[in-house]
C-alpha cells in the first residue's frame, strides 16, 4: 500500500473535506473529475516538484481571473514548501504579460490570507470561505 500522499493532501490540508464537499455540492462527477484527474492524476505525475507545480497553478489562476481558485493554490503552494518570496515573485511575474489590475487583486488575495493564517497561528490554516 502506498503510504505517500496525494498532492491534494498537501495542497488542500486541513481545508479538503470542505473543499470537496463544495466541488461535490457543485457537482458530483464534476468532483471526481477534479479529483481524480487534475489532483490524483495531473498533480501527481513527476517532473516537477509540487511547490513549483502550485506557482505555476497560482499564475496561470492570475491569468484566468479566477480569485476562488488562486486563494486555494496560494495556500496550496505555501503548503507544499514555497516561500512568501517565492510566492511573491511569481506573481509579480505576471505583471508584464497580464497587466497589473489582475496582479494587484492576486497580491490582495495574498495579503488577505498572510493577515488571517497570522491571527490563526502557525499550527493551524487560515481558511477562506469562499475559496474552492
Amino acid at each position: 500500500m502506498n503510504d505517500t500522499p496525494h498532492a491534494r493532501d498537501i495542497i488542500f490540508g486541513a481545508q479538503q473535506d470542505r473543499i470537496l464537499a463544495r466541488l461535490r455540492d457543485l457537482d458530483p462527477d464534476l468532483a471526481h473529475d477534479i479529483q481524480s484527474y487534475a489532483y490524483d492524476t495531473v498533480y501527481d505525475r513527476p517532473g516537477l516538484d509540487l511547490k513549483t507545480k502550485e506557482l505555476i497553478a497560482c499564475a496561470l489562476l492570475v491569468s484566468l481571473g479566477s480569485p476562488p481558485e488562486l486563494r486555494t493554490h496560494l495556500r496550496g503552494a505555501l503548503n507544499a514548501g514555497a516561500t512568501e518570496a517565492e510566492v511573491r515573485g511569481a506573481l509579480l511575474m505576471c505583471a508584464p504579460y497580464l497587466g497589473f489590475p489582475r496582479v494587484v487583486a492576486a497580491f490582495e488575495l495574498l495579503r488577505q490570507h498572510l493577515e488571517s493564517a497570522k491571527k490563526t497561528g502557525p499550527t493551524q490554516e487560515a481558511g477562506l470561505a469562499s475559496e474552492v
